[in-house]
Formats: structure tokens, sequence, C-alpha cells
């Protein structure tokens, strides 16, 4: 029997390189280096990459059992972040995100994963137990709440996601599926009736009016509404790609600065306009290999705690894509969601390196054969 240790998914490692490096061209073009020059956004991806390849080598090699001990420390950890850049954070056009520079709520992705990993594996059969079924979703609710609070929709949502997967890999008993249906489908029903009506009573008890503006907009998909502009024009970039592009620096609605932050929200629809067709499905297939190798790792994994955590950042990253997308082809509401790896921020790029680090640890102890 062999017992080297299975070397690291070097196919993972490959797919998140070629992702990230693509995605520094297309912030390049964005930020339009072939007229500005090389400019600090830019520079800054670079930087965020090389420290996020590290920090992703460091995570590989922390075995996840030693770290998912430290649950309720890391969960402590998040909470307090969340709370101090409410309290002392930078503001800017009445939003709290920063905190000495960086964007915890990104970061309180990857703390709520190993947050729920143990403590959805250590609940075991124990997780349809009403009272701890309870407590894994208050105290889930408290970070989602504090994200929201910034205001921050988008990654809010996101915990709501990795809560979602995390207690679907847990097993959660079907009756509890199905009570969460007969509660969710009229009140989506109550939500339609609200984003229909002029007055939005519902809505504008958990959202902003630009938030509201933004859902509504969205629903009624009149392309005339000033609030769709950015959702309109990425629109238009995408189609006037067709199918090859045209062409790196050479997306005229991107670059005579036609769609706002393209080097963030909407960096998937210079992808359309600049590369085509062709290029989307080269970006949608490299980050279907990428979350198919965490689904990999987590079914592979020697354990249950494994399977969490793999599973959680699989569901994190499913998540991210399909709203990035979805806002910039005019599917979703406007929601400030970043494509994984792509996108340009510093937060997001090592939160999502760690995440892609820890799953490389999982994928290191597979499960044990007769072989």
């Amino acid at each position: 029997m062999n017992k080297n240790p299975p070397a690291f998914d070097f196919a993972l490692i490959f797919t998140v390189i070629v992702l990230t490096v693509f995605g520094i061209i297309i912030i390049g073009s964005a930020t339009r280096i072939n007229i500005n020059g090389i400019e600090g956004r830019f520079i800054s991806q670079i930087l965020w990459f090389v420290t996020g390849i590290a920090l992703m080598l460091i995570f590989a090699f922390i075995d996840y059992h030693k770290l998912c001990r430290l649950y309720i420390p890391i969960y402590l950890l998040n909470i307090t972040l969340l709370v101090l850049v409410l309290v002392m954070g930078g503001e800017e056009d009445n939003v709290r995100r920063w905190l000495f520079g960086i964007q915890p709520s990104e970061f309180a992705k990857i703390f709520m994963i190993i947050y729920l990993s143990k403590l959805v594996d250590k609940s075991g059969e124990k997780i349809n137990n009403i009272g701890r079924l309870f407590f894994i979703i208050i105290t889930s609710a408290i970070p989602f709440v504090l994200i929201k609070i910034q205001p921050s929709l988008s990654a809010s949502l996101v915990i709501l996601a990795i809560l979602i997967t995390e207690l679907f890999l847990g097993r959660i008993s079907g009756k509890y599926i199905k009570w969460a249906l007969i509660i969710i489908i009229p009140i989506i029903a109550l939500f339609y009736i609200d984003i229909t009506s002029n007055e939005h009573r519902i809505l504008h008890t958990f959202l902003t009016d630009y938030q509201i503006g933004r859902i509504t907009t969205a629903f009624t998909g009149d392309l005339s509404d000033p609030r769709m502009y950015q959702t309109k024009n990425s629109i238009w970039a995408i189609g006037s790609g067709q199918l090859r592009g045209k062409g790196l620096f050479n997306g005229t609605i991107n670059q005579l600065n036609y769609l706002p932050y393209s080097y963030n929200d909407f960096i998937f629809s210079v992808v359309g306009e600049e590369f085509g067709f062709i290029g989307c499905i080269g970006v949608l297939l490299f980050m279907f290999i990428l979350i198919s190798r965490c689904i990999n790792a987590a079914a592979d994994a020697e354990d249950n705690l494994g399977t969490l955590i793999a599973g959680g950042v699989a569901g994190m990253l499913f998540f991210q894509t399909f709203v990035n997308v979805g806002v910039a082809t005019g599917l979703l509401p406007n929601t400030g969601m970043a494509l994984p790896f792509f996108s340009y921020g510093g937060s997001s790029m090592w939160a999502n390196m760690i995440a892609v680090g820890m799953v490389l640890n999982v994928g290191k102890k597979k499960k044990k054969t007769i072989f």
C-alpha cells in the first residue's frame, strides 16, 4: 500500500490561475491601461493574486481538522469584525464595509464555512433535532443581519447560500424542507404582490429605496428606466460582442466608459464584448471545472467534515457565479456580486484563495480503500 499522501489537485490550481490571470487582463481592459497606462487597480490585483497564491498554499497545508477545532473562536472573531466595521469602519455613500482596508464581509464567508461545517459535523443525526437546527439557523442569522446592515445584500445572501448548502450536506430531514417550502411559497407570493404594488410595504421593512428600485425595475424589465442604465449597457456590451468579440481593448461600450464598475460587478460584460460568446463560454467552462473539482473533493473526502468544507466552498462559488452572470445578462436584479477570481478586489481574492486552499487540503485526505 502506498503510504504517501495524495498529491494536490493540480487541475484545480491550474483552473484558478487561468481564471485569475485572464481576469487581470480583463481588469486591464476595463481600467483602459491601453489609454491611461498601467494604474493602481491593475497593479493591486496582481499583488493580491500573488499574495493570494501564498494564502492558498498556507491553508492547503493546514490540517482542516485542526482548523475546525477553533470553530467557536473563529465564529466570535467573525462577529467581532462585523460589529467593528459598523462602529468604526470607513463610510462611503452611506455604506460601511471596510475595516483597516479589508472587507470583513468577504472573510465572513470563509469563517461561516468553517463554523457551520464543524457544527453540522458535530451535530450528526441530531441536526434534525428542532433545538439544534434552531441554534444553527440563529447563529447564522447574526452575521447575515450584521452584513445586511452595512448594507451588503449580496454578501448576506452568500451567507444564506452557505447555510443552505451545509444543511443539505448535513442530511437535513425532508420534513423540514417540506415545511420550509410551505412557508416560503406564500412569502414569495406576498413579495410578488408587494413588488407589483406602488407602496412596497414589505420590501421597505428590510431594503433601502435604492435596492427596491433595482428589484422593481429588473422585475418590469423596462430598459428605459434610468435605474437600468448599468444592466442595459451590460446587455448591449455582451450582445455586441457576438460570436468572437471585438478583441482586447476594442470594446467600445467598455472603452468609452459606458459601463460603470466594469472591473468589478460587470466584468463578465467586458468579456462578452471583447471576446464574444466564445469568451463567455470559456469563462463559464473554467468556473464549471473549478466548482466540479470542489464537488469532487467533497465526494472523495475521508470524512464528513471534509465533505462539508469542500461542499460549502462549492456552494459559495456556484452561488456567486450564478448571481454575477445573472445580473450581467439582465436575468437578476443588480446586487453587486463579484465574479470569483475575476472581479477586482483584494478581500474577495484572498477569501476565495483561502477557500481553494481548504479544498486542496481536503483533497489530500481521501477515503481509504482496500486498494
